[in-house]
């Protein structure tokens, strides 16, 4: 019996994890920050690198004569990134 894990089996949480590599992914940070991108590579402490990123940032901002908060998105596109694992919340596949 082999001690190997079969390409595609999940045994553990990061096996979902590099059955993405090479695919988009979706990732919610911290601070209203949403990332999507191609994951290229990743570790332990989920720090990650993507490609061809879409950021997606929201900003709260309040109207001084009504008081209302608006919410603004603010996007930008990546070609290269390097995510920090501890300030991931939710990865999405």
């Amino acid at each position: 019996m082999s001690d190997k894990k079969e390409e595609g089996t999940v045994e553990e949480p990061l096996d979902l994890i590099r059955l993405s590599l090479d695919e988009r992914i979706f990732v919610k940070m911290r601070q209203d920050r949403e990332l999507k991108g191609k994951l290229h590579a990743y570790d332990q402490h989920l720090n990650m690198i993507l490609s061809d990123v879409e950021e997606t940032i929201k900003v709260v901002e309040k109207d001084e004569e009504t008081d209302e908060e608006i919410v603004k998105s603010i996007k930008r596109n990546i070609k290269m990134l390097f995510i920090r694992g501890d300030g991931v919340i939710l990865i999405n596949f």
